[in-house]
């Protein structure tokens, strides 16, 4: 930390972020500074009549002030570890017009917590990796050497030289990680640095330990929100002063504080994680496709089922696309089939496990392989309900049905986390004989352990894997095969390497189908595929069983026949007909009261409903309103935040349009602000 003289008064003027939540100090602030205070910088600032001094960012150098010199303040202090770069600062402007976030909000995703004496980097780390003990095969140096070439092209001379943007399309277990270590050492052969993005942590921490093996300890970082504020911090420091050339981690390692990038890679790069669900609600592509073109690196995204945005893109000429459709080694691809449970249901059986799929799991279990059971649904049952009176369960807050947890006992809304003992009697009728209905992974759990009592049977979701340590135990104990069979959720689906599965069941293919999203049918698809993608990866023959209600599915046939291009065509054609991405971006709009209202009060004459109309009055005269576009009419949500009242309405915005209505957002906002608004307006823009 560098101390200013204070009482001097320097003739080079910065403009400045403040660290503060108030939306009316969303803007630049004008400061005086010495020379080597950059773009990027940390500072402290003294602000307004405030006794405490305020961290703030400089956001802009050599400033010409258009105002009486004599009344800015001088900077307190700078501080140059833990200040940024100036592409940083860039990405985090881009950031506010893209989403329309504030600065600091933008800002602070870069940045962490903690004091730089909780920084206990004293761990002895390893200088060097070892060289892979085997050749890639013609796919991968194919692939290679095309990402290669681009990091090459790009040389230090950053966007002039044009780097690309890849897709490789490559079949479970077809080796594109070992490509992107070959993208990688190119990088940081030529002094460059990288960012490797899982869609999960217990994802993260297995392909970290591969990178650790090749590039040597020293080298790779990790960044995520497991990490102890401490270990944070650490990490941080290492990236921010250069001793890191490598950072692995979830998405939000987008934004490491790296310099100099030369590739960013977004492995399974379809995964719903990579959006944020809270702000800034950045979407990981996005952001990692701005910082690569400002650091003139290469981006590569990777995935067997890629997003239907990112193939049409790569069929627009936006991305390039590589295909690599065979596995690596003896590995093959599994055998699937499709159980109709309609068929078990009329044969009397009216559990979890098909006839089929308890056969072929003895089978696997007797021949020392291990086992895998998908379903999407945590907890032990969907629904609570009393058949006396139809009472069901739902979420005090969100008015979503709650799910019961037997290991906890409890009722769980699996929306805001809120959670509740379970009633001995119904609330409405007060029957007593309340029942639990539908199926999670605990009640999967239990009824395969009465099936094979002398296997060890364990549970992979978010009750079960909450810290990184939890994750870690899991897949270890499934790896050095101490668990025969693995009950799990979608964490199951997401690039995790088992070596001696034989069998993947789905207990309901058809689960997500129905669910009120755009994206349920290439969900369904890609879940299906990356969940049978864990199977066979040794070699051998291996099988998938697809349990379903809707075994006539077009979607559920494609997976089952692994013909992604038939999925693709079918639901391009019905996006481009109901006006979906990538033919649109939809634009979710949301006002929400500052103080809690009168949840009686007619709905039609809130503020929240009020200001909602008014913007949407705004937008639809707007001059060249775009062809096609679509506002919808606003309507209050059943879920309430802490009793405040929340309306919302939708846009869809033809491409090439979003702009225009992002910059219409900020200048209401503005307005909003200004006039001392009793709402907040936020958007989220292709929202999950």
């Amino acid at each position: 930390m560098q101390n200013c003289n204070k009482g001097t008064h320097l003739s080079r003027y910065i403009n400045v972020i403040i660290d503060n939540k108030a939306e009316q100090t969303d803007s630049f602030f004008t400061y005086s500074a010495p020379d080597e205070v950059q773009v990027g910088a940390k500072l402290t600032v003294s602000f307004g009549t405030r006794k405490k001094l305020l961290d703030a960012y400089c956001v802009e150098s050599d400033v010409v002030p258009k105002f009486d010199t004599t009344k800015i303040k001088s900077i307190e202090s700078y501080d140059s570890e833990r200040s940024l770069t100036p592409e940083i600062i860039e990405t985090a402007k881009w950031m506010r017009q893209r989403y329309g976030v504030k600065y600091i909000d933008a800002i602070k995703m870069f940045t962490v917590n903690g004091k730089r004496e909780m920084a206990k980097n004293k761990k002895e780390r390893s200088e060097e990796g070892k060289a892979p003990d085997f050749e890639l095969t013609p796919e991968q140096r194919s692939a290679a050497d095309k990402i290669c070439g681009s990091i090459r092209a790009a040389g230090n001379d950053g966007a002039k030289s044009g780097a690309s943007t890849y897709l490789i399309k490559g079949v479970t277990n077809s080796g594109k990680t070992e490509v992107y270590m070959e993208a990688v050492k190119t990088a940081l052969d030529l002094g460059k640095t990288a960012i490797v993005l899982l869609p999960e942590i217990a994802l993260a921490g297995q392909v970290e330990q591969r990178f650790i093996e090749r590039f040597g300890e020293k080298k790779v970082a990790t960044l995520h929100s497991k990490l102890t504020t401490s270990k944070k911090l650490d990490e941080w420091l290492r990236i921010r002063r250069g001793e890191a050339k490598i950072v692995v981690g979830a998405r939000t390692s987008v934004f490491a504080p790296l310099d100099n990038i030369g590739v960013i890679v977004i492995d399974e790069e379809h995964e719903s994680t990579y959006k944020s669900d809270h702000n800034p609600k950045f979407e990981t592509v996005d952001v990692a496709f701005k910082r690569a073109q400002l650091n003139g690196a290469t981006l590569v995204l990777g995935s067997a089922t890629p997003s239907v945005v990112s193939y049409w893109r790569a069929s627009q000429g936006v991305y390039q696309l590589i295909e690599m459709n065979k596995r690596v080694g003896e590995s093959v691809m599994p055998e699937l089939e499709i159980v109709d449970m309609k068929k078990e249901v009329r044969n009397g059986n009216f559990g979890v496990v098909s006839e089929r799929l308890a056969g072929e799991m003895s089978k696997t279990l007797s021949r020392g392989e291990q086992a895998i059971l998908f379903l999407n649904r945590r907890g032990f049952s969907t629904h609570i309900i009393c058949p006396d009176c139809g009472y069901v369960m739902t979420c005090e807050e969100c008015g979503i049905t709650m799910t019961y947890h037997k290991a906890s006992n409890a009722c769980v809304c699996h929306y805001c986390g809120r959670k509740k003992p379970v009633p001995k009697t119904c609330p409405d009728c007060d029957s007593q004989y309340l029942r639990f209905v539908g199926t999670g992974t605990e009640k999967v759990e239990d009824s395969v352990q009465e099936m094979w009592p002398d296997k060890k049977v364990a549970r992979f979701d978010l009750d079960t894997a909450s810290s990184a340590t939890e994750i870690k135990k899991v897949i270890k104990d499934f790896q050095n095969g101490k668990t025969d069979i693995l009950v799990g959720t979608q964490i199951l689906a997401k690039g995790l390497d088992f070596r001696n599965v034989g069998l993947v069941g789905i207990i309901n293919a058809d689960l997500g189908l129905n669910i009120p999203d755009y994206r349920a049918g290439e969900r369904t698809y890609q879940l299906i595929t990356q969940v049978a993608g864990r199977a066979g990866r040794a070699g051998g023959q291996s099988r998938v069983i697809i349990q379903t209600y809707e075994p006539d599915s077009d979607i559920i046939a494609d997976a089952a026949a692994g013909d992604y291009n038939s999925f693709y065509e079918a639901e391009l054609v019905h996006r481009n007909v109901m006006n979906y991405p990538p033919f649109s971006d939809i634009i979710s709009v949301s006002f929400t009261e500052k103080k809690a209202s009168d949840s009686q009060a007619d709905s039609s004459q809130t503020s929240a409903m009020k200001y909602a109309t008014h913007f949407r009055e705004v937008l639809a005269s707007m001059k060249g309103m775009p062809e096609g576009a679509v506002v919808l009419r606003p309507v209050e949500e059943e879920r309430r935040i802490d009793g405040k009242r929340r309306v919302s309405f939708m846009i869809k915005a033809p491409v090439g349009t979003r702009n225009g209505y992002l910059k219409a957002y900020l200048d209401y906002r503005e307005r909003m602000i200004q006039s001392g608004a009793d709402c907040y307006i936020e958007i989220d823009v292709n929202p999950y």
